[in-house]
């Protein structure tokens, strides 16, 4: 399977993102993984990432939901102001464990590619890269 240019994990559980970032290292999704703990720190990870030359924003960014700081609702009404070339290099989609009615009327409205719920597993990454990349996992 061709890599992902660069995935961004955004969530503030820290063993979430450690058990993501084992999955997709384990699956072979890219070389260049991305964490932050809430959407202000994804928000400056992006900036930081499109001044830089050679950089180009995550194909894919896996979002919480509910985070401290900034949460994912937040984040994604931040990131529609972003210039439009900056939002369409990713595919956003949101990790939830639980949701409420409320934020799942507001999620309908933002620009996000898909719901899932916790954990991550290799059936869900694989159904992303397909739906969204026409990309299989291979020999895992």
């Amino acid at each position: 399977m061709q890599k992902l240019s660069s995935v961004l994990l955004v969530d503030d559980d820290s063993t979430n993102n450690f058990l993501n970032e084992l999955l997709l290292k384990r699956l072979e999704v890219t070389d260049h993984l991305l964490v932050a703990e809430n959407g202000s720190e994804a928000l400056a990870l992006l900036a930081e990432r499109a001044d830089s030359p050679e950089a180009n924003g995550p194909a894919l960014i896996f979002l919480d939901v509910n985070m401290p700081v900034m949460n994912g609702i937040e984040f994604l009404e931040a990131y529609q102001q972003l210039p439009p070339d900056r939002q369409r290099a990713s595919i956003i989609v949101m990790l939830t464990t639980t949701m409420d009615g409320r934020d799942l009327a507001r999620i309908q409205e933002l620009p996000i590619a898909g719901l899932v719920s916790k954990p991550l597993t290799e059936e869900k990454v694989n159904t992303i890269l397909q739906l969204h990349f026409q990309r299989q996992l291979t020999g895992h």
